[in-house]
């Protein structure tokens, strides 16, 4: 029987540990592959083109959300970001599972994208003085932080629209939570060939 691909949406506020799960699961999982979006933001040091996101220009965005290219896209801290179509349901039509890491928005848009194939997570810190702490010890400017700690409590208030709620206190604890909801949502019924 032949499987069809499933999206796994991470989302949380920045410092919640999203991208360090994210890597983990991809590092271990060959049947995961991670969906490179386009942005329109500068790269950051060690970003590679292509294999983090694809570095944009505004106006070469604009045409591909004009041309209905992108499944999902967003207008985040003065910066668009978006997922091109094409990638993703080539694999999810080959049985690939592809991570997203995207916020709320981009999830509400991707799950009315592909009904059906979107499975939602959203990656709970303990609390917003640990989260405070976390992008501290990223080494942010204390501008982004503020801001970033604005749109934190934003973003939680959004956790209840997503099927799963992992709380990262613990790394380890929070991964084996992640790998448990993505062996469970490849194993629904709705996933397989008749």
């Amino acid at each position: 029987m032949n499987r069809r691909g499933l999206c796994l949406v991470l989302a949380a506020p920045s410092g919640a540990g999203k991208t360090s799960l994210s890597r983990r699961l991809l590092a271990e999982d060959d049947r995961l592959t991670l969906s490179v979006s386009v942005t329109t933001r500068a790269p950051r040091a060690g970003e590679v083109h292509g294999q983090h996101y694809h570095f944009i220009a505004q106006e070469v965005f604009d045409e591909m959300v004009a041309a209905r290219e992108l499944l999902e896209h967003a207008y985040v801290f003065g910066r668009s970001y978006g997922t091109p179509a094409a990638p993703v349901q080539a694999a999810l039509a080959q049985g690939q599972d592809v991570l997203f890491d995207i916020d709320w928005q981009g999830y509400r848009q991707l799950r009315a994208a592909l009904p059906g194939d979107v499975v939602g997570v959203f990656i709970k810190p303990p609390s917003l003085d640990v989260l405070l702490t976390r992008l501290q010890a990223r080494g942010d400017a204390a501008e982004q932080i503020a801001k970033r700690m604005a749109h934190a409590e934003d973003e939680i208030a959004h956790a209840g629209e997503f099927d799963y709620l992992v709380e990262n206190a613990e790394f380890e604890t929070a991964l084996a939570d992640l790998r448990a909801i993505l062996r469970a949502s490849r194993l629904a019924t709705g996933r397989h060939g008749k």
